[in-house]
Formats: structure tokens, sequence, C-alpha cells
């Protein structure tokens, strides 16, 4: 069966052709994330003559994924305002004429890391979170992302201000929630270079690592995942992660008992995606399979 991959991120889509044998892509493109009625029609000129028979959707969020609402598969309040209300899921479906399987961009990322990433393959539960464009957490527990009244939405999550930051944030609902103060955007805005050219300033990521090891906490608290995942853009520097490592044990001060949540072992519990670019694409064509 061929089937069809959509990773839509908030800088790019990823569009794959993949089959069912072992979440293999056959055939993949990237393209900007830029106004619908520019992206949408370069995503259905890919996939059209294709003969795919389904089609996998990790969206970026907020989107409705409950398979019996009227709106599944629209955009709802994103930050990403040129979206919001456009009916995504509805226009592939209509376009392509093919059943449209609808997630977000995070939990497909996290489920295809329990599949076939290495890194998460012996858990029976793991969370991935993505830092770039935005921040976003997809869970995924017992062979099941974690779902409910809608998808979670940890990249908005507030945080404790670093003393240090006057930085009043980017989230256009929020201000300085965790997306706000964290994502790529708010540290070019607030550093006024792009995180590459930072490589070398240490303030500048332990900064970083004081945010999303905060955030790292209240997540093991609450869901207390058997693994932790860290992609996109910002977790290519890769200098936060004993950063965030070493400030999560700080935070936790032995609170929660887990070999994982310790020094030795703490490199084995917060690690990068084992499918490195490919997690949400691989994880939207795993979805097309179910």
């Amino acid at each position: 069966m061929q089937l069809g991959a959509i990773e839509a991120g908030g800088t790019k889509f990823v569009l794959g052709i993949g089959n069912e044998q072992g979440g293999e892509i056959l055939e993949k493109i990237i393209i900007p994330t830029e106004h619908p009625d520019i992206t949408v029609p370069k995503v259905i000129e890919f996939f059209q003559d294709k003969g795919i028979e389904r089609l996998g959707l990790g969206g970026f969020g907020p989107i409705d994924i409950n398979e019996t609402s009227p709106t599944y598969g629209q955009l709802q309040r994103t930050p990403k305002t040129d979206w919001v209300n456009y009916p995504l899921g509805a226009k592939l479906k209509e376009a392509l004429g093919v059943p449209v399987i609808i997630d977000t961009d995070v939990n497909v990322a996290a489920m295809s890391e329990a599949k076939w990433g290495g890194n998460a393959t012996d858990v029976d539960s793991c969370l991935y979170i993505t830092v770039g464009t935005g921040i976003g957490a997809g869970a995924y527990f017992h062979g099941q992302t974690l779902k409910g009244l809608s998808h979670s939405e940890m990249g908005h999550i507030k945080v404790r201000r670093h003393p240090d930051d006057t930085y009043s944030g980017t989230c256009p609902y929020h201000g300085d929630c965790l997306e706000g103060i964290a994502a790529g955007p708010s540290l070019e805005r607030r550093w006024g270079k792009k995180g590459h050219e930072l490589a070398d300033d240490q303030k500048v990521w332990k900064m970083e690592a004081y945010y999303l090891a905060q955030a790292l906490t209240s997540y093991i608290y609450i869901l207390s995942p058997e693994r932790i995942i860290m992609g996109g853009g910002v977790m290519k520097q890769e200098q936060l992660f004993p950063l965030i490592r070493k400030n999560v044990l700080e935070m936790l001060n032995g609170y929660v008992s887990s070999p994982y949540l310790t020094e030795k072992e703490i490199d084995q519990y917060i690690v990068p995606p084992g499918l490195t670019d490919e997690a949400g694409v691989k994880g939207a064509l795993y979805l097309a399979m179910q």
C-alpha cells in the first residue's frame, strides 16, 4: 500500500511517500510554511498522481484532532495567525480523495521514536519535545498518543523568569510562556542574533537550559514518561543537553526516585531523536498505517 505523510511544522512542511515496510520513506520534499494559499496547493500537487491510499498528517497546533468533530483537521488559535481556522484536513481530503488521519506533529514524532527510533523502542512511554520556531511536546503511552479534551499544549506553560531576563516574550497569546521566551524567534529577538550565531555564548544557553529544564521537570512530575526526546532546530546546539540534564536533576532535588534520574543515567533519559530530522514525517507515515 502506497501511503502519504505530512509533517506540517511552523517553519516547513515535510512531505513523504512511503509504504508499510518498516517506515521507509521512498520520496520526500520540503517546502516552506507560508500562507496556506501558497503552501497547500504545493502540498496537493506533490501528492496528486502518486497513487496514495491514505494520508497521515502530523500538524502544528492547536489543531482539531477529534475524529468525530465537524472541524476535524482545522487549525485553531495558532500563533501562526494566517492559519487560524484553516480547514487543512478537509482541504486535503477533498483534493486527494483519500482518508486523512490527523494528530499533532509532536505526537506523531513521539510515536515514530517509540516504533522505529532506537532511543525509545525499549520503553512503553516517551515524550517528544521540539524546540524550534515554536515549542511543542507530544506523549506516547502504551501504544497511544496522549489525547483528551484536545491535544496537550505543553509549549505554552508558564515558567519562572530567569533573574537576568528582561525580554517580554513573543507569544501573541501569553507573552512570556515557555514558547514565548525559549523558542527560536525568542532567542533571536532577545539576543539580536540567530541561535547558530550564538553557539559560543554560554550565557545564552545557560538561560535557555534554565527554561527548558523547568518544563521537563513539570512534565516528569505530571506525566512520568520513561524517556524524554528533545528535537528541533534549537536542540541542534548540542551543548544544551548537559546543561538541561544538570538543571533537571537540581530542580527535582531527588524527589522522584528512578535510576534514570541520577547523574549516572540522566544522559540515557533525556536524549536527542534517534530518527534525527525524520521523526515527524515517519510518525505521519505510521499514523497513515493505523
